[in-house]
């Protein structure tokens, strides 16, 4: 059962989905979901619930009518899983809070993804994914060290949350059900924190925005050839080795600010200064060519296009058909489970509703 709306608990439920878990979504009746007004739209289509929504079935419910509400008693009382991402309380207050559900569905899995969780003084906190970015700490480390803070590209708090909740719903079901998982979109970002967060609590110095470079390796950054900007990433003295002896700076290897990773990191803008001086007289695809044939982890700065459209992706089916859409695919590739290109469509607001009621009312 999906009570959830917008992203981070569709995300979680759209996995299920992809891997046979039968998803009945249940939505506001005359709007339905929040991001099916979403863009981009392709032939009138929110591209945004295509994606995250595939493979689901609808049906429209008011919680507010007690016929309804008896329906998603129902509802529950057969399902396997629910998942639902209403501020804390307010499933309790519709009589479909956890308690009351493990009551009447002891195997029950019910994951309820909130931005702050269930617990905490911001636990009644309204939140979306920039607002809980910014609290986490992402923001502040993110950006030019010049610069201001900055948002990720991506919705990483929202994402997150619901990467959490489809690991923890399957953990969950592995161990038999009949628990409540409290995933909160907070939690999810601040685990991401990762260097940045570990150098904190080693030294207790805010570690500040450092660009594209690594909090703890050098050189494990973006550089700039003559035409466009590249990523290397030597994180060990034999990675390191290599990447001088291909760009010819053998020097490098006994000079002893570089001597060691530590080292290396202490002086990172002198060792890109020096590795630049260098990639600068040549163009990316050169260079790119030169450091894969030397073994160093190395790649092009790929726009979305360049993504959407690379061999690879093709070869992994990173982007499927839903209903004649295109969307991204699915990452987790099963050898006992079938990986299709093309998915089944997200429904229309209450598609399947009809066939739902008859099947579970009463």
């Amino acid at each position: 059962m999906d009570f959830s709306r917008v992203l981070a608990g569709p995300f979680a439920t759209m996995m299920l989905a992809d891997l046979g878990a039968r998803v009945v979504k249940v939505e506001k009746p005359d709007t339905g979901d929040d991001s099916r007004s979403y863009g981009p739209f392709l032939s009138d289509r929110s591209l945004y619930f295509a994606r995250v929504n595939r493979g689901k079935e609808s049906v429209a419910l008011d919680l507010r009518v007690d016929a309804d509400l008896a329906l998603a008693r129902s509802l529950i009382t057969a399902a396997d899983v629910l998942v639902e991402n209403f501020r804390p309380g307010v499933m309790d207050r519709l009589g479909l809070g956890p308690d009351a559900m493990l009551e009447v569905n002891p195997r029950l899995v019910y994951c309820s993804v909130s931005g702050f969780g269930h617990t905490g003084p911001w636990s009644q906190r309204p939140a979306y994914d920039a607002v809980v970015q910014g609290m986490s700490g992402i923001m502040a480390i993110t950006g030019a060290a010049d610069g201001p803070p900055v948002k990720p590209g991506s919705p990483v708090a929202d994402l997150s949350a619901g990467l959490y909740a489809f690991g923890g719903i399957c953990a969950a079901l592995r161990g038999g059900g009949g628990t409540h998982l409290d995933i909160a979109m907070y939690d999810a970002t601040v685990s991401l924190l990762e260097g940045a967060a570990l150098a904190w609590l080693a030294t207790g110095i805010e570690p500040g925005r450092i660009g594209n470079a690594h909090f703890a390796i050098a050189p494990f950054d973006t550089f700039s050839c003559a035409d466009h900007d590249i990523t290397i990433c030597a994180a060990n003295d034999l990675l390191f080795g290599a990447l001088c002896s291909a760009l010819g700076l053998p020097g490098l290897l006994t000079d002893p600010r570089f001597a060691t990773n530590a080292r290396r990191h202490a002086d990172r803008e002198v060792l890109k200064a020096e590795l630049e001086g260098v990639l600068r007289g040549g163009s990316a695809d050169h260079w790119l060519a030169v450091l894969e044939a030397a073994g160093v982890p190395c790649g092009p700065i790929s726009d979305i296009a360049e993504a959407m459209a690379s061999e690879q992706s093709k070869a992994r089916q990173m982007v499927v058909d839903a209903g004649g859409l295109p969307v991204p695919g699915q990452p987790l590739k099963l050898s006992a489970w079938p990986d299709p290109g093309v998915r089944p469509a997200a429904p229309a607001l209450d598609e399947h509703g009809p066939a739902i009621r008859a099947e579970f009312a009463g």
